[in-house]
């Protein structure tokens, strides 16, 4: 029985599609069961959260394998899991990292990351941490200003990434669940390209038609602003300043082979994903 948290996010339901076409026996760990709408009807569901660790009995009965991610600021729903992972017997844990726990000195965001993996290694449950960039569904955050405006702000100007679409990431998350090899390793994945936020604008322009404008942002404060319009707990937006300005500094773009090694294909390109999800970027009166 292969556990899976995150079920019904961006991963999750990837996730969930590419282990029931494998015929695995598979639970869904959820908090609504009615955002489970549209995931295989043949994998089991169960209502629990990992914030509360009294649910989680039932949802980790007979586990033998678990997708962990976990969101948030510290340790606490990793511990959840883990503690409930031990009592299950669990012998495989495949978690959801972040590629910038390989660098140095560790940004506050890498510090949670890192903190959970060495939570996980200290339970002694054999692990595989895959540990992703950027996604490429950050865009759709995006959308409110699109919509309203029919642009985009840009915190960071330079900066180049390789973002990775999240159907890849279920994709190696599924081969690490079903084969043999792959604990106690960590796979850094990326996409294949590298771009600046103006660069991805214009793929999407070229995808639906239209021109999007680029503004620059230029304080700490409208950067917070762009990732969390409704605000965020203030070691929270400490942490995402600190992100944009590593990705401004970081002009080349870092990437990665591990998905095409692992999956023996090229990653899928955003201008891929951007047709796929083209009527999200068009207006109402339009889509």
């Amino acid at each position: 029985m292969i556990l899976v948290t995150g079920a019904t996010g961006n991963i999750g339901r990837e996730l969930t599609r590419e282990l029931d076409a494998k015929g695995v026996k598979l639970r869904l760990l959820v908090r609504d069961p009615a955002r489970a709408a549209g995931l295989p009807d043949r994998a089991e569901r169960v209502v629990g959260d990992l914030g509360e660790p009294s649910t989680l009995t039932p949802a980790f009965a007979g586990v033998d394998k678990l997708f962990l991610l976990t969101q948030g600021i510290g340790t606490d729903y990793t511990a959840s899991a883990i503690a409930a992972a031990e009592a299950a017997g669990v012998s495989h844990i495949v978690h959801l990292s972040s590629l910038h726990v390989t660098l140095g000195p560790l940004p506050a965001m890498a510090r949670w990351h890192h903190e959970r993996e060495e939570f996980i290694r200290a339970s002694g449950i054999p692990a595989t941490f895959l540990r992703p960039g950027g996604f490429m569904t950050n865009a759709l955050d995006w959308l409110p200003t699109i919509r309203e405006g029919n642009h985009v702000l840009d915190p960071v100007g330079p900066g180049r990434y390789a973002p990775i679409d999240p159907a890849d990431i279920a994709a190696v998350a599924a081969l690490v669940l079903t084969e043999a090899g792959h604990q106690d390793k960590e796979y850094v994945l990326t996409g294949d390209e590298t771009f600046t936020v103006t660069e991805q604008v214009r793929v999407i322009s070229e995808t639906i038609g239209r021109d999007i404008e680029v503004r620059e942002v230029t304080t700490p404060d409208e950067a917070v602003r762009f990732r969390f319009p409704n605000g965020a707990p203030q070691a929270l937006a400490d942490a995402v300043t600190e992100g944009f300005n590593l990705m401004r500094a970081d002009t080349v773009g870092f990437r990665t082979d591990t998905v095409e090694r692992l999956l023996g294909r090229k990653p899928r390109t955003f201008a891929d994903w951007c047709a796929r999800n083209a009527d999200a970027f068009r207006r109402p009166e339009t889509a």
